[in-house]
């Protein structure tokens, strides 16, 4: 998993959204998101799915591409 292309695409994907708008719908804290789009953590298997759902693509789209 490379973690810069996650942090690339998830910031791609969030788009002209706040995090703070994309972390409460999904249910994570701001932080979190952060540390996601920054490359500095990888999302535990269930936030990935909630973080796929809520932008409507697949989890292999955000994670495994």
């Amino acid at each position: 998993m490379n973690k810069e292309k996650i942090a690339q695409t998830l910031i791609h994907l969030r788009g002209d959204r706040s995090r703070e708008e994309v972390a409460k719908s999904i249910g994570i804290s701001v932080s979190a998101l952060q540390m996601y789009e920054n490359g500095q953590r990888i999302p535990k298997d269930e936030i990935k799915i909630k973080i796929a759902q809520y932008y409507g693509v697949s989890i292999e789209t955000i994670f495994f591409s």
